[in-house]
């Protein structure tokens, strides 16, 4: 009976937790969560924000969050991917948001310097990430310069103490429990990127489940030997 029982609880249980302004640990980046949240409700003065930081730093955290936020608010907000980027009823949208603009190619470029624009001549509101500074884009001028215009703020990575309360926070909403020595463990041997740890977190989840034990070192352990057979990167 247990297996019937796993694939009910994989829909319940190990679907992606939603990425929200609840769920983000914001550290040393208060001023772009806010920032961000301010924009996601309409509530600022600025409708064009760029957030830049590494992978991990927690960009594309905030550009979920304020998609699900705006829409929340029964805004017609829309993460737009590269595919999307020329579609004229983004135009329409009150937030658009926009990741990995460093990753942009020529076509969609001049995509997103047009929504710019028709953003700008209305009353929409444009998010926008890349892993790197403005003035450091790769992409053609008119729209480094647009960028360069925006309210931008740097997100700087979480600290060791950050990143133990992000896991315990995120162990929380999965309804289990990550002690002192599983969180030191796991910071002290896997990637600081907390995406790849939470990311893990889950397949410990579904470790603890098939094997019917606790969450304990010595399971964390097995699933890192187990990752690394499968030529995992943890």
């Amino acid at each position: 009976m247990l297996q019937p029982l796993l694939k009910h609880q994989d829909a319940l249980d190990f679907a992606p937790s939603p990425q929200t302004f609840a769920s983000f640990v914001p550290g040393a980046n208060v001023l772009a969560l806010t920032a961000v949240r301010e924009l996601a409700a309409a509530g600022g003065p600025d409708r064009f924000v760029y957030l830049f930081g590494s992978a991990g730093s927690g960009r594309t955290h905030l550009l979920h969050a304020a998609i699900a936020a705006a829409k929340e608010g029964a805004a017609n907000a829309i993460l737009a991917s590269v595919r999307m980027l020329g579609e004229a009823t983004l135009a329409e949208a009150v937030l658009v948001a926009v990741d990995d603009v460093h990753a942009l190619d020529a076509e969609a470029q001049v995509a997103l310097f047009d929504l710019y624009n028709a953003l700008r001549a209305g009353n929409g509101r444009l998010l926008v990430a890349g892993d790197r500074a403005p003035r450091d884009l790769g992409v053609r001028e008119d729209l480094r310069t647009r960028i360069g215009a925006m309210l931008a703020f740097e997100l700087h990575p979480l600290t060791d103490a950050e990143r133990a309360e992000a896991l315990r926070g995120y162990a929380t909403r999965r309804h289990m429990t990550l002690d002192d020595a599983v969180i030191d463990y796991l910071l002290a041997r896997v990637s600081r990127d907390l995406r790849a740890l939470t990311a893990l977190v889950d397949r410990i989840d579904r470790a603890a489940l098939e094997k019917r034990r606790a969450v304990t070192v010595p399971l964390v352990r097995e699933v890192l030997q187990q990752d690394d057979g499968h030529g995992g990167s943890a």
